[in-house]
């Protein structure tokens, strides 16, 4: 499949890109065709223009200074997303990503009266977010209810790419782990990826 590797965080030598890195390596290792948006490498502005956000409701959605972002998206069987959670939410970078590449014409068309909206991503046949988190799972799961979880599967994928299957791994305690809890969470990550291969 044509994967597409997003990968948002800010430090070169962080556990979310080594991560990263496993995920790419095991994808490789399967055949997949892999393509890396590394936005902090890649230097992506997250804030959305005015032009763009004008667009959102015009007749067609400015897409020059995303184009590129937009192909590869559209191009995409399969979606790799790495980051941390912060304040238990997306990195403003890759918020940036989903306001700026996931617009109306590319991700979704707006319905006539403004009302539900129609999916556009029609090739998205896996997703999977991998992402790291300082707190424990149950402040998580039981007091935030997996705000950032909700978010891409109800809210994202749920309406841009329905037919799309998603998973979440995420690896609690992120700034106190032992090695041998990193090794186990980079085998789920392989277990993970390595289902697609007989998809």
């Amino acid at each position: 499949m044509k994967c597409l590797v997003v990968i948002a965080h800010p430090v070169h030598d962080s556990l979310c890109r080594a991560l990263a890195q496993h995920a790419i390596s095991t994808l490789t290792a399967h055949g997949h065709d892999v393509v890396v948006e590394d936005l902090y490498g890649a230097g992506f502005a997250p804030a959305l223009t005015p032009t763009e956000r004008a667009s959102y409701y015009g007749p067609a959605f400015d897409p020059a200074a995303t184009e590129t972002h937009i192909q590869r998206l559209q191009a995409a069987e399969a979606l790799v997303l790495v980051f941390p959670t912060w304040w238990f939410g997306f990195p403003a970078m890759l918020k940036g990503w989903f306001d700026r590449v996931w617009a109306p014409g590319v991700a979704y068309d707006h319905a006539s009266d403004l009302g539900p909206i129609r999916p556009r991503l029609d090739k998205l046949r896996h997703a999977v977010a991998i992402t790291s988190l300082g707190s424990p799972w149950w402040v998580d799961r039981f007091i935030l209810r997996q705000p950032v979880k909700r978010v891409l599967k109800t809210a994202l994928l749920g309406t841009c790419a329905p037919q799309c299957r998603f998973g979440m791994l995420s690896l609690y305690r992120a700034e106190s782990l032992a090695p041998d809890q990193v090794q186990a969470f980079r085998a789920r990550i392989g277990r993970t990826l390595s289902k697609w291969a007989r998809a």
